[in-house]
């Protein structure tokens, strides 16, 4: 840990010397001048042309978006029709604001494009970044995510289960707007879920399933009458498909709220892994944790399927990651680490961790130390973060987001170096903090378990020897059964990596 944090005094420096070399470019500076003077230093431009004063938060309206990159020693420019509102909740409230777009032909009609290498698609985002001190969080903390959960089907996309983007400055109708981040989303062609088909009759049969978590929720709980002919219901938006709101398409995460409060426990215990992926639900639960992020779940949660009428698992991929790495939903430090605990009340967490089902904690310990000492590591982190704050620096941006904001709520400090050892710092006391609790879970069973055991507890569950012994009830439920086969290996597993 004291060898992290050395290393980031030594990039402190190497950042602060390159702030002193660096001319000093005002954040006036409008859109035409910085591509004329872009090199291959420089983030991707991008100057977004709308009618001042008709962009909202509600509807769409028409505009352009230019895109300018350096590449191979020439700019490349591309300007595309698009339709364009604000997005975000609280977000909406700060000067600096994202935006939705979605590109359009000159006819109007939804337009595919290739977007900074990124992919093929018509909907994007420009996100601000404006509670984030250091104007990467989100973006660092998913492709973490996506270095280690994939999700758990095949799709045309690496089965990635997370966004890819990459930092721009915008322009506003030519005028400066500070340091984006440039993403696709997360969306049925991402996550390849089949479409709702419309029979001949005319009646729609519901395939892929994909809903967004706006408010907080448990998956729990939910009102009865609340209306299932919108996209709205409950504390969740139907993302897809979004264009045939109906029973059809609520009653599965109906169904899973039901499962998840309405069964006996031996039930559960039984089909859990019928609706939820147990790989994902604990990669889910470390990322949380290792990340701090405390704006979720189910709020800033999407929840899929790829065709409802084959099964009714469900995946979860995390949304909107800024809240996190030692700073709350609004941008201000945490008072404290975020306890380990309190995912405890969200299902299915709440039964399996709790009731230790099928040796749930066993597993996520398993995965937490695996993780923390690789894509969830420090230096990993510090990589990451590194790595984007270089090119923060290096192209000019930080100074000019600083001085463009710098006497709003959202100013950034004129030093990234602080931020960044800031973050650092927090994640190696925090994983430390975590490790207290989670390592516990590991030594609640016997170390001394060998390959004898296992054969053992073969022998027991064959009939083989009925000779009851204690020592087999690894997860001490009173039954010796697969699950503790399943325990008993894992913990093998573990004893050979230490």
């Amino acid at each position: 840990m004291q060898n992290i944090r050395c290393a980031v005094m030594k990039r402190r420096f190497l950042h602060t010397a390159l702030l002193c070399l660096l001319p000093l470019v005002a954040w006036g500076q409008d859109f035409a001048n910085m591509v004329a003077t872009m090199t291959s230093k420089s983030l991707p431009l991008v100057n977004i042309e709308a009618v001042t004063g008709s962009v909202n938060s509600t509807s769409y309206e028409a505009g352009s978006i230019t895109l300018s990159e350096y590449k191979d020693g020439t700019v490349e420019t591309t300007t595309y029709n698009c339709q364009l509102k604000y997005r975000g909740n609280y977000a909406l409230n700060l000067p600096k604001k994202s935006f939705n777009i979605k590109l359009v032909d000159d006819e109007g009609e939804k337009l595919d494009a290739n977007l900074l290498g990124l992919r093929t698609d018509n909907t994007w985002i420009l996100d601000a970044m404006g509670i984030d001190k250091l104007r990467m969080r989100n973006r660092v903390c998913f492709d973490i995510w996506n270095e280690f959960s994939p999700t758990s089907w095949s799709t045309s996309y690496g089965n990635r289960n997370g966004t890819v983007g990459t930092m721009v400055e915008v322009f506003i109708n030519g005028d400066y707007a500070g340091i984006y981040c440039l993403t696709d989303k997360v969306n049925r062609q991402l996550l390849n879920l089949r479409r709702a088909r419309v029979e001949d009759d005319g009646t729609v049969k519901v395939k892929g399933l994909l809903y967004k978590g706006v408010e907080w929720s448990a998956l729990t709980t939910y009102d009865e009458n609340a209306s299932t002919n919108s996209v709205l219901w409950n504390a969740f938006e139907l993302q897809h498909p979004e264009e045939y709101p109906s029973q059809q398409a609520w009653q599965p995460l109906i169904n899973l709220i039901d499962f998840n409060v309405e069964t006996d426990l031996d039930y559960f215990a039984a089909h859990y892994n019928e609706w939820y992926y147990v790989d994902n639900l604990v990669d889910y639960w470390v990322f949380l944790i290792a990340m701090g992020l405390t704006d979720m779940p189910y709020k800033n949660t999407f929840l899929s399927t790829p065709d409802i009428n084959f099964e009714h698992r469900f995946m979860i991929t995390p949304w909107d990651l800024d809240a996190c790495l030692g700073r709350g939903w609004n941008g201000n430090v945490l008072p404290e680490f975020p306890a380990v605990s309190r995912i405890d009340m969200y299902a299915p967490y709440r039964r399996l961790k709790m009731e230790n089902i099928d040796g749930f904690r066993m597993k996520l310990a398993q995965r937490w130390r695996h993780l923390i000492e690789h894509q969830l590591s420090p230096a990993n982190l510090e990589s990451h973060i590194n790595t984007i704050a270089q090119r923060f620096v290096e192209s000019g941006a930080w100074q000019r987001e600083y001085e463009r904001w710098k006497n709003t709520n959202i100013r950034i400090g004129a030093n990234i170096d602080t931020e960044v050892q800031y973050v650092i710092n927090w994640y190696i006391d925090n994983i430390a903090y975590a490790s207290e609790t989670i390592e516990t879970w590991i030594g609640d069973y016997d170390p001394t378990i060998t390959i004898i055991t296992l054969t053992e507890i073969y022998n027991y569950l064959l009939g083989i020897d009925n000779t009851f012994y204690e020592k087999l009830d690894i997860n001490k439920d009173g039954n010796i059964t697969a699950a503790d086969v399943t325990i008993a290996y894992n913990i093998l597993l573990t004893e050979q990596k230490r």
